[in-house]
């Protein structure tokens, strides 16, 4: 259960998608977004623009083509600047309509140049008077500098939404990572922990309805847990009674091989009884380190030696360290149990500093354990011949809890062998903190 408890939590930690850049991500959606509108807008302005300046480049010319009319049958001459008499360039569309009797304008876009604005009047002799200019320097001016001005915005526009994606994202992407943060606490076990108080902040989104979530799965899994482990405690407390008068009436048995195969069954189970009692007592987090000052290797060394002489202790470093002896005594012995009984011979021991290694030359740890840690019950029987219950890795990785230590499991493998290659032994690794422990979920104190 409280396998599957980690998992879910770290699915949702994935569903969050943390480390995947929210921040640049959405800076640049928002950019992108602001370029385009910029473009847009720049595009409609320069063109509405352009538009109108022609127009009132066309009524200028509509005027001067009048009064060059006017002067014209008048004096009968030409007396007004760019007008000429059936002009042969003056463009056929502009000329048929003077010829049908009408006054227009006509406006001649030039390749890469500024447009051409013409102007014709039908006369009463039957002839065509036109006027031809061009685009004026300073529309042209105007034009240019509108044009720079409408760069400059877009720019701007640009740059304030990137700097606006960055904040916002900012923001959103660190109540994420507190939310991830609070969230791995909870899965490694931390029951004080609110994601929800986690991420703070006054602004509520949808960042509160995932913490809100996530906190309410894990007071349901909790207390789910829980109540397993009240469940499994009071099993077991209850079988511990029959258990020791059945073991004492076995030993009032007539000796013979019937009463030590009793014995040693009766013995098994009160083993079992009491170690299911204590993997409850360490899920319930209250159990107390008691720390004394001890020399690393000198300890390693002897309680080793009464357990099993046959196997070999190296110190490589003396160190000494404050830990609770008779908890790093449980996690030890029960690495050595474990190596005993599912690896081979030779099996060795090394200290340095605050490390301390057991290694054995067995078929390795199965895959689920190195995957997800000891879990009870579960002894991956493909690999390491399935006996026993699963309960002594879990006692050592509980007990190392308390005492603020982290417990690793590896397999051994030939120099650039690949993963899938039979393993030449497993390794089960301790790291004891440099500090007491004092933030594990239990209580220390200090033994005098």
């Amino acid at each position: 259960m409280r396998g599957y408890f980690r998992r879910l939590v770290a699915a949702c930690v994935d569903q969050v998608g943390i480390g995947t850049g929210l921040r640049w991500k959405l800076s640049a959606a928002i950019a992108l977004v602001g370029a385009l509108v910029a473009v847009a807008l720049s595009l409609v302005v320069h063109n509405a623009a352009r538009v109108s300046m022609l127009d009132n480049a066309r009524d200028l010319a509509d005027e001067r083509i009048m009064i060059a009319q006017r002067n014209y049958e008048l004096s009968g001459r030409l007396n007004f600047p760019n007008t000429k008499i059936d002009d042969p360039e003056l463009p056929e569309e502009l000329r048929e309509k003077a010829e049908g009797g009408r006054r227009a304008t006509y406006v001649a876009d030039r390749p890469g140049g500024a447009p051409d604005i013409w102007a014709a009047v039908p006369l009463k002799n039957g002839h065509v008077m036109s006027l031809h200019s061009g685009f004026t320097d300073r529309s042209s001016d105007i034009l240019k500098d509108l044009d720079q001005a409408l760069v400059i915005g877009s720019i701007a526009v640009v740059l304030g939404g990137s700097a606006l994606g960055v904040l916002i994202g900012g923001h959103l992407s660190r109540r994420l990572r507190k939310a991830a943060t609070a969230a791995n606490r909870v899965a490694k076990g931390e029951t004080d922990v609110r994601v929800r108080e986690a991420i703070g902040g006054v602004v509520r989104d949808e960042t509160d309805d995932l913490a809100s979530a996530v906190d309410a799965m894990a007071d349901a899994l909790r207390q789910r847990l829980e109540a397993e482990r009240r469940v499994t405690a009071d099993i077991a407390h209850e079988l511990r009674t029959p258990v020791t008068g059945l073991l004492t009436a076995a030993e009032l048995l007539p000796p013979g091989r019937p009463t030590e195969l009793v014995l040693d069954r009766a013995k098994a189970m009160r083993t079992l009884v009491e170690d299911v009692l204590e993997v409850a007592r360490l899920d319930s987090a209250s159990e107390r380190a008691e720390l004394q000052d001890i020399l690393l290797g000198e300890f390693v060394a002897r309680r080793v030696a009464a357990k099993d002489p046959d196997v070999t202790v190296r110190v490589v470093h003396e160190s000494e360290v404050t830990t609770d002896p008779r908890r790093l005594e449980r996690v030890l012995l029960n690495l050595l149990a474990n190596a005993a009984r599912h690896g081979r011979p030779p099996i060795e021991v090394t200290v340095e500093g605050r490390v301390i290694r057991v290694r054995d030359h067995g078929p390795g740890f199965p895959e689920a354990l190195l995957a997800e840690g000891p879990s009870r019950f579960r002894t991956g029987s493909a690999d390491r011949a399935g006996r026993g219950h699963g309960l002594g890795l879990t006692i050592a990785a509980g007990q190392a809890r308390v005492l603020g230590a982290r417990l690793t499991f590896r397999n051994v493998r030939p120099p650039g062998a690949p993963d899938d290659a039979p393993a030449e032994g497993a390794v089960a690794v301790l790291w004891l903190p440099e500090h007491a422990p004092t933030n594990t979920g239990s209580y220390p104190v200090l033994a005098h």
